[in-house]
């Protein structure tokens, strides 16, 4: 899996987890969700540290938790 399709995923999961969207989460960690929706619609190919952990701060978890899942391990090169 390629690293941006594994953040795409992970980003999935916790909307799923949490019951909410992703405008609401990345609105939470002070950012617009267009960031958010570039990566996911593929006009993003290489998505920022920031804006992984301002989506992190609205989901209430850490970078930590956020790549803590095993298709992080060995991605492909994008």
């Amino acid at each position: 899996m390629k690293l941006n399709d594994a953040i795409v995923k992970r980003i999935d999961e916790l909307c799923k987890e949490r019951g909410t969207n992703i405008c609401d989460i990345s609105l939470s960690g002070g950012m617009s969700p267009s960031a958010i929706y570039d990566l996911l619609k593929g006009r993003t190919k290489c998505s920022k540290v920031i804006t992984v952990k301002r989506f992190c701060e609205g989901a209430g978890i850490t970078l930590s938790q956020f790549f803590d899942k095993d298709y992080f391990n060995d991605p492909e090169d994008d």
